[in-house]
Formats: C-alpha cells, sequence, structure tokens
C-alpha cells in the first residue's frame, strides 16, 4: 500500500468547538445563593470551587465557571440566569 492511499483512508477527527461559561458579579443576589446555584447547576463544581468562582466574580466583575461544548455551555448558561444570576457564554480560543 502506498502513503497516498493510507493518507486518503484517515480522517482528521476535528474536535467540537469550547465554549467558557462565565459569571458576571451582580448586585443582587447573596454569595450563598450564588454558590449554592453553581453547585446545582453544574454537578461537577466542588463546595470550595464554587466559593473561589463566585469570589472572582465579586472582586473582578466576572469569572469562569466551566469550559465545554457548546450545548452544556448554553445550558449551563440558561440554568444560572432562570436562577438569577448574570451569565454568558464566549468561544474558548
Amino acid at each position: 500500500m502506498s502513503v497516498e492511499t493510507i493518507e486518503k483512508r484517515s480522517t482528521v477527527r476535528k474536535h467540537a468547538p469550547r465554549y467558557r461559561v462565565l459569571l458576571h458579579n451582580d448586585d443582587f443576589n447573596s454569595m450563598e445563593h450564588v454558590v449554592q446555584t453553581l453547585m446545582q447547576t453544574v454537578a461537577s463544581i466542588t463546595q470550595p470551587q464554587a466559593v473561589n468562582i463566585m469570589m472572582e466574580a465579586h472582586v473582578s466583575g466576572m469569572a469562569l465557571v466551566i469550559t465545554c461544548a457548546q450545548e452544556h455551555a448554553e445550558f449551563y448558561c440558561e440554568t444560572l440566569k432562570n436562577h438569577g444570576l448574570t451569565s454568558t457564554i464566549e468561544p474558548d480560543e
């Protein structure tokens, strides 16, 4: 088999583009509500991680919640919004 034949058979798998779910600071929600909502929305987030995300948003104005596939990112963002938090998604460059 020639090299050419092998190359034609292999396909390059592209990874699905990943998206960042961002939490924005607000002056309405209690810190406890934000921490609880983060843990309920993204099952993999531990309490210490949720506290760190909440504090980063509080201090910096915005924090990264999770980076994941677009469908998941949209779901997490909508769920956070449904709990009264301000969230957006953006492509992970």
